[in-house]
C-alpha cells in the first residue's frame, strides 16, 4: 500500500458510519457551542416519533416548515408596500430569508444553535395575513366586532404549524421553534437564546430592507433619514446590519443574554419609530389602508353569511375560526381577486 493511500485512510474511530448522527452531533455541540445554547437533543415533541439517522430534529422541522403550503405563499404576502408594481421590493418571504441569514450569522458567532435558529426564523411569519401589517390591524378589529377575539399573526403562526398544516395534522415540531414562533413577538421573550436571536434580529432586518424599499418607492430620500442614527450605524443597508449584528454578539457575550448596547440599541428604536412615521402610518401607506379595510371586512361578512363556501377545517373550528383561518393564509393577489369576483362578478368574467 503506498504512503498517499495510507495518509487518505481516516483515522480509527473518525469514520461518520460508526457513530450516529445524535452520538457525533452531542460531541460536537459539547466542544463547540456556548453552554447556554440549546441542544440539538433530546427532541422534545407534543407526539414522541423515532428522530432522523439524517437530520437533527430542528432540521427535520426546518425542512417541514419549508416544505409547507403556507411557506410557498408567503412570496405573495405583501412585507409593507401592496401589491407593488417593482420586481425589487420584498415580500414576506424576503423578509424571512433575510431574518434567516442575520440569525444565523449572530447565532453562529455566539455559539448557539444555527439549526434552531433557522427553524425559528423560516416559521416566525407563517400567520402572516395578507397586506402586511394593515391587513394585520383590520383582521384584529373586524374579528373583535364580530366575535370578541383578537387576532395576533404569531399566534396565528403557531396555529398553522400546530394545526392547519398537513390537512389538519399539524407539523409536530418541537417545542423550541414552537416557542420560538409564538414569542418573537408580543409581551414575552422566548424561553431559548436562539428564539431571542430571531426576535431581535426579526425589527434589524425590517427596519433596513424597508428603508431601501422606501427610498425605491420615491417615499423617502437618502437625506430624510436622520443624520445622527445613520451616522452611528452605517450609510447603507448593509454597514447597518453590520453594525447591529456586531453589537448584538458583543453586548450578548459580555451580558450572557440576547441584548444590545444602550447606544447602538438606542439608535435603531429611534431609526425604527421615524420609519413608523414617514412609512409604516405615512401619507403613502395610509392611501392604501381604505382599500385594505373594505376589502377584509367585505370578504370576513360574506364568509359568515356564506359559512358553505370555506374549508372545512380542523375539527372544533367554528364558522369565525374558518373564516378567519381562510382569510389569513391569503396572498395579497388572492384577496384582491376574491374581493373582485365576489364584488364585481360581471367584471370577473371579462
Amino acid at each position: 500500500m503506498s504512503d498517499a493511500t495510507t495518509a487518505r485512510e481516516p483515522a480509527a474511530g473518525a469514520v461518520p458510519g460508526e457513530r450516529s448522527l445524535e452520538e457525533r452531533t452531542r460531541a460536537l455541540e459539547a466542544q463547540f457551542l456556548w453552554e447556554r445554547a440549546t441542544p440539538s437533543y433530546p427532541a422534545t415533541r407534543r407526539e414522541a416519533e423515532p428522530d432522523s439517522p439524517l437530520r437533527t430534529p430542528f432540521q427535520r422541522d426546518r425542512d417541514r416548515i419549508v416544505h409547507t403550503k403556507a411557506f410557498r405563499r408567503l412570496m405573495h404576502k405583501t412585507q409593507v408596500f401592496i401589491a407593488p408594481e417593482g420586481d425589487h421590493y420584498r415580500t414576506r418571504l424576503t423578509h424571512t430569508l433575510e431574518t434567516c441569514g442575520i440569525a444565523r450569522t449572530v447565532a453562529r458567532a455566539l455559539g448557539l444553535n444555527e439549526d434552531l435558529t433557522e427553524a425559528i426564523g423560516y416559521g416566525h411569519d407563517l400567520g402572516h395575513p395578507p397586506f402586511g401589517h394593515i391587513g394585520e390591524e383590520v383582521l384584529d378589529e373586524t374579528l373583535r366586532e364580530h366575535a370578541g377575539r383578537n387576532f395576533r399573526h404569531n399566534r396565528h403562526s403557531l396555529r398553522v404549524v400546530d394545526v392547519l398544516e398537513r390537512d389538519g395534522q399539524g407539523l409536530n415540531l418541537t417545542e423550541q421553534v414552537r416557542d420560538g414562533i409564538l414569542r418573537h413577538t408580543g409581551s414575552e421573550r422566548p424561553g431559548t437564546l436562539e428564539g431571542r436571536v430571531v426576535r431581535l434580529v426579526d425589527r434589524v432586518a425590517y427596519i433596513n430592507h424597508d428603508i431601501d424599499d422606501a427610498i425605491r418607492a420615491g417615499i423617502l430620500a437618502a437625506e430624510d433619514l436622520p443624520a445622527q442614527e445613520i451616522e452611528m450605524l452605517g450609510p447603507t443597508g448593509a454597514k447597518r446590519i453590520d453594525t447591529l449584528a456586531r453589537d448584538i454578539v458583543t453586548t450578548s457575550g459580555k451580558a450572557g443574554d440576547i441584548e444590545q448596547s444602550d447606544e447602538i440599541g438606542g439608535a435603531m428604536l429611534r431609526l425604527r419609530k421615524f420609519m413608523f412615521e414617514r412609512v409604516y402610518l405615512g401619507a403613502e401607506a395610509r392611501s392604501e389602508h381604505a382599500r385594505v379595510r373594505r376589502t377584509v371586512r367585505a370578504l370576513f361578512e360574506h364568509y359568515l353569511q356564506h359559512p358553505g363556501e370555506l374549508p372545512a377545517g380542523p375539527d372544533g373550528s367554528d364558522d369565525v375560526q374558518r373564516a378567519t383561518d381562510w382569510l389569513a393564509g391569503m396572498t395579497d393577489r388572492y384577496c384582491i381577486a376574491t374581493f373582485r369576483r365576489l364584488a364585481l362578478p360581471e367584471e370577473s368574467r371579462l
